[in-house]
Parts: structure tokens; C-alpha cells; sequence
């Protein structure tokens, strides 16, 4: 198992993956190259790509880190965008990249690691209890387009 960055002629094959985690709000290739141009001028906001054996994307995760006031100065870190592909589950996949976040936002002095997950996604929220991660607080949001 590899886990690296997304690299330009990986956004067909991430773009397909990302169908998993939401199937109607999909971007053309077109508008996910422009949009990997924007991202690469933050800060700290990676791709991450898990291939197997046979070069197969089998998962990924977004990792961003976040300057903060808040906590003397210490940032914090949020995975998002976590997928897994339904034929690689349970292989250990999704906790090796939970793994790799975990070590990053530590290397980078976060405070704290977070991410959100639907609340009709009981699998998940046992898997990421299993390795560590607690609920905490109470998540809210407001759509702002119209989807």
C-alpha cells in the first residue's frame, strides 16, 4: 500500500472515487484541474491518494491545516473527504489513512484533528471510534447554495 499526494494525472481516476462520497455533485475534469491550481496556493491543504499493489486508487482523504489564535497558537487539522472504494473496505485501508493524517497533523504541532461525517453513516462513525477518534460537541451547518 502507497499513500502519496494527488498528482494532475491522477484527477480522472480521484474524480471517480470521489463518486462514492457523493454521487450527484460530481465536477468535470476541466474544473477539477482549476480547482487543484487554487488549492495548491494554501497553506498546508493535500490530497492524499492510497494505491495498491497494481497502482489502483483504492482511497483517499483531504488534509488541511489551519493557523489558529485559539489554543496559544496551536493550529488544528481536518480530514475531509474520506473515501474508501466499496471493493477495498475492510483491508485496513481506511485506517492506514487515518493513520497517516494523524501523524502528519502531529508532525505539523496541531492541537487537534477533526472531521465530520453524516449522522446516517453508522459504519463510519464505529470505525472511527475503533481507532481513537471520540465524538465530541454537537456539529452544525446551513446550506448555503442550492443544490
Amino acid at each position: 500500500m502507497e499513500i502519496r499526494e494527488l498528482e494532475q494525472n491522477d484527477l480522472p481516476d480521484y474524480l471517480n472515487l470521489l463518486k462514492v462520497l457523493d454521487e450527484h455533485n460530481s465536477m468535470s475534469l476541466t474544473e477539477a484541474e482549476q480547482l487543484v491550481g487554487k488549492i495548491r496556493c494554501y497553506p498546508y491543504y493535500k490530497i492524499f491518494l492510497i494505491l495498491n499493489e497494481e497502482g489502483q486508487i483504492t482511497g483517499t482523504f483531504s488534509l488541511i491545516i489551519c493557523d489558529n489564535f485559539g489554543h496559544g497558537g496551536l493550529k488544528f487539522a481536518i480530514v475531509e473527504n474520506v473515501v474508501v472504494h466499496p471493493e477495498f473496505r475492510s483491508q485496513g485501508i481506511g485506517k492506514a489513512m487515518m493513520l497517516k493524517a494523524r501523524e502528519i497533523a502531529s508532525e505539523n504541532n496541531c492541537y487537534k484533528l477533526m472531521l465530520s461525517s453524516n449522522e446516517t453513516r453508522t459504519e463510519a462513525h464505529s470505525f472511527y471510534e475503533n481507532i481513537g477518534f471520540e465524538r465530541h460537541g454537537v456539529s452544525f451547518r446551513t446550506e448555503l447554495i442550492n443544490k
